[in-house]
């Protein structure tokens, strides 16, 4: 996935308090499933949990928003999940990537 963009993308999980507690194991099972299957292909890179909370912070990359979105809507909670997505550009002064300061 070279050409792809990334994307910092939050999503919360909007379950409902008196939802069926064997559908939502189904669920989680289905979405790690799914998780593993996305970071393999490249699509996630990483991902954090948001500590009290059913939320998680991510880079995702896609070659174009549309792939993003079906990358996103194949999450088997998706129904229910709440996604922010921000794009994001290289900066020049990125510390993962080389570059010499000016000693002028």
């Amino acid at each position: 996935m070279s050409d792809a963009a990334e994307y910092l993308v939050h999503i919360e999980v909007d379950w409902p308090p008196d939802g069926d507690p064997v559908r939502r194991d189904e669920l989680m099972a289905a979405e790690r499933a799914r998780g593993r299957e996305l970071v393999e292909a490249g699509t996630i890179r990483r991902l954090w949990r948001v500590p009290g909370r059913w939320a998680n912070w991510g880079v995702w990359c896609a070659a174009s928003p549309d792939d993003l979105h079906a990358a996103l809507a194949s999450l088997p909670f998706f129904p229910w999940l709440d996604i922010q997505v921000i794009p994001l550009a290289h900066h020049p002064n990125d510390p993962g990537t080389h570059w010499e300061a000016d000693d002028s």
